[in-house]
């Protein structure tokens, strides 16, 4: 059966042949003077198998919104899924894919080492009672010992 071809690059993606965790350049966007967006598909969960509590993805999400501009300026956004499965990583004028790796790496052995979540309280936070940094660090690790599988997408 074939599927009619949506608008959104993920929506084309079939969810039931990626194996998480990786990494995949999922889309590119030129801007009018020639800016470039690289947006990354960070897959942390298995699809429809598994999923981030909202607690530890909120503050995972903190922390490396955070922590990655420690190690690029080139970082526009990192957005998490709505199916809380992984993070969209949105990169202007970066296209080095292993150069990406090595920055999410360095950010979640950042993540390793935090001792509390940045911005988690009521003034920054539009839900601060939400967090989990022991959550936040159990997914880091998880994802960092799987390093050698991220680029690896199908299964």
């Amino acid at each position: 059966m074939t599927e009619k071809k949506m608008n959104v690059e993920s929506f084309n993606l079939d969810h039931t042949k990626v194996k998480a965790p990786y990494v995949r350049l999922a889309d590119i966007k030129e801007g009018q003077n020639g800016d470039r967006i690289h947006k990354y598909d960070l897959r942390i969960c298995q699809p429809n198998k598994e999923h981030m509590e909202m607690p530890a993805l909120h503050s995972l999400e903190h922390l490396m919104a955070e922590m990655s501009r420690n190690h690029t300026d080139k970082v526009v956004d990192i957005s998490p899924m709505g199916c809380q499965t992984g993070f969209y990583i949105a990169m202007i004028n970066h296209d080095d894919y292993d150069g990406v790796l090595s920055i999410i790496e360095q950010t979640l052995n950042d993540v390793l080492t935090a001792t509390e979540v940045p911005a988690c309280n009521e003034m920054q936070c539009g839900w601060a009672a939400s967090h989990s940094l022991e959550g936040a660090q159990k997914l880091a690790k998880g994802l960092l010992a799987k390093r050698s599988e991220w680029t690896e997408v199908f299964a």
